[in-house]
């Protein structure tokens, strides 16, 4: 067999993103306990799918699969928009600065909403690559805001949960009103801005 034969290019694999309303979205993900090929080609697909979607940051739950594991954007530097891709499986979040920053927030799940929120300025997470290996992650402003929103997704939790009452109630009402009026509701781009 020649040895293009025997390693075939991986192929770019983007699915679907589960919307608000989704059960899976609610229901707290299991902990991954294979560090095995098909973890890594959820991961893979994880990545690919938020490249596509111009996202900066993707939790399994968003794809349907009740797994504790997440992609996300890393910035290259301060002033440019690229980056490249990483990983957390089976996060915990070790620390959380207590000083809070306020910013707008949307979600690939909630597409076309995005409402002011305030999150911890910085924090550290720690977890495991798909090969089992530990990583700590710190994160400040907008890469601290990421992942407390992927791992938020990983419980359950949609970021509409955290704002107040009265905007999470328009916001509720903002998406039915798309939803009810036939609006197409698609993933076309991320309502983050780029990590800075």
């Amino acid at each position: 067999m020649a040895g293009s034969q025997l390693f075939e290019e991986e192929t770019l694999a983007v699915r679907s993103i589960r919307l608000l309303g989704d059960p899976v979205l609610r229901a707290r993900a299991s902990e991954v306990v294979d560090f095995d090929r098909p973890l890594r080609r959820l991961v893979k697909d994880l990545g690919d799918t938020m490249v596509e979607a111009n996202g900066v940051g993707l939790a399994a739950p968003q794809l349907g699969i009740g797994l504790r594991v997440f992609t996300y954007l890393v910035p290259s530097s301060e002033d440019d928009d690229g980056g490249h891709v990483a990983h957390l499986v089976n996060p915990s979040i070790a620390e959380e600065d207590p000083d809070q920053v306020e910013d707008d927030e949307g979600c690939l799940s909630v597409p076309g909403i995005s409402y002011p929120l305030k999150r911890p300025r910085r924090v550290v997470a720690r977890g495991f690559d798909g090969h089992g290996e530990p990583v700590e992650v710190t994160g400040t402003l907008r890469l601290a805001r990421c992942i407390l929103h992927e791992t938020d997704h990983l419980n359950g939790v949609i970021f509409l949960d955290r704002l107040e009452p009265e905007l999470r109630r328009e916001a509720l009402k903002e998406f039915r009103e798309r939803m009810l009026a036939g609006e197409s509701i698609q993933v076309e781009k991320s309502p983050h801005r780029p990590l800075l």
